[in-house]
């Protein structure tokens, strides 16, 4: 009975089963099958030679990884990168689409949210272009302009050669890029609330900042719990493309992350086993930290992904 009963379920839901064919087969190819290419970490792999000729070497790549005293820089940049990023996107985000739900009128709201989303689909060769221009020394250079204009500083800095400024310029880019994108499932979740709550706060006395705390961000709390579990999970993933176009030699002492030590001491210099153990490592840890973020969200008795 349970076996007709599975099939059953199986042939009224089989509209969805076809549709889900080319994600599957997607996930297969790109996400399961490449990981037989882990077994390069454990190899001192030969480009051309067979796989069956690969000399295996245990341990000694990983070995290497953690003696490299730039991959302990490279870590230290990365974690520091990842949580600005994470600190700033929440925040800003969370702030911005409370504000957003505030307004009254549809036609200024549907303004300030096109606005905020349009960075979000420009590449980042563009916007790493237009953040050099305002950075600039050159007349061009609006930042510098601006801040001498109020009196902050008395002559141009160089933003973008000295490494102490790296990690706020790309935490604010990060930001101007991606808020107004990252707004939209905040603004989704709070539609869901009950417009009666606010009802009820309101005829009880409470203010729009009242209603804000003990309304909106509660009704927000389980969302936020399962994005920064899945953003925990990704803490590794500090970027690649905007340390690689904003950063140079000058900053590299702080620019440099965990997918730029792969690019230059494992790919381009024909590494392809340290390449292949520093992604090992980085997903390891990844997934040690998801299961972590959601265990403790269980214990809270907070919502969770599994």
């Amino acid at each position: 009975m349970a076996r007709k009963s599975w099939l059953g379920k199986l042939a009224e839901q089989k509209t969805l089963l076809l549709m889900s064919v080319p994600f599957v087969l997607w996930l297969l190819v790109f996400r399961y099958i490449p990981v037989w290419g882990w077994s390069i970490a454990f190899q001192q792999f030969r480009p051309g030679t067979s796989p069956f000729d690969q000399e295996w070497v245990g341990f000694r790549n990983f070995k290497f990884l953690f003696q490299d005293e730039n991959f302990y820089q490279v870590m230290r940049n990365t974690l520091a990168m990842s949580l600005i990023n994470l600190v700033l996107g929440f925040v800003t985000a969370i702030v911005l689409a409370i504000l957003l739900n505030e307004l009254r009128s549809v036609v200024f709201k549907r303004t300030v949210q096109t606005i905020s989303y349009l960075p979000h689909f420009i590449s980042w060769v563009v916007a790493s272009s237009i953040i050099v221009t305002a950075l600039s020394t050159e007349s061009s250079g609006i930042v510098n302009l601006v801040l001498m204009k109020l009196g902050i500083i008395q002559e141009p800095i160089l933003w973008l050669a000295e490494g102490k400024y790296f990690w706020g310029i790309l935490g604010i880019s990060e930001v101007w890029k991606n808020l107004g994108w990252n707004t939209i499932i905040y603004l989704t979740a709070i539609t869901t609330i009950d417009p009666a709550q606010y009802e009820a706060a309101e005829i009880d006395g409470a203010n729009r900042l009242q209603r804000i705390l003990y309304v909106t961000l509660p009704g927000l709390k389980s969302v936020i719990v399962i994005l920064l579990i899945l953003n925990l999970g990704n803490i590794l993933e500090s970027g690649f493309e905007p340390q690689y176009l904003l950063g140079n030699g000058l900053t590299a002492e702080y620019s440099d992350n965990l997918d730029l030590f792969v690019l230059k001491y494992g790919i381009a210099m024909g590494n392809f086993s340290l390449a292949t153990a520093a992604g090992v490592f980085k997903t390891v840890i990844s997934i040690i930290l998801l299961f972590g973020a959601n265990h403790i969200a269980k214990r809270l008795g907070q919502p969770r992904l599994f």
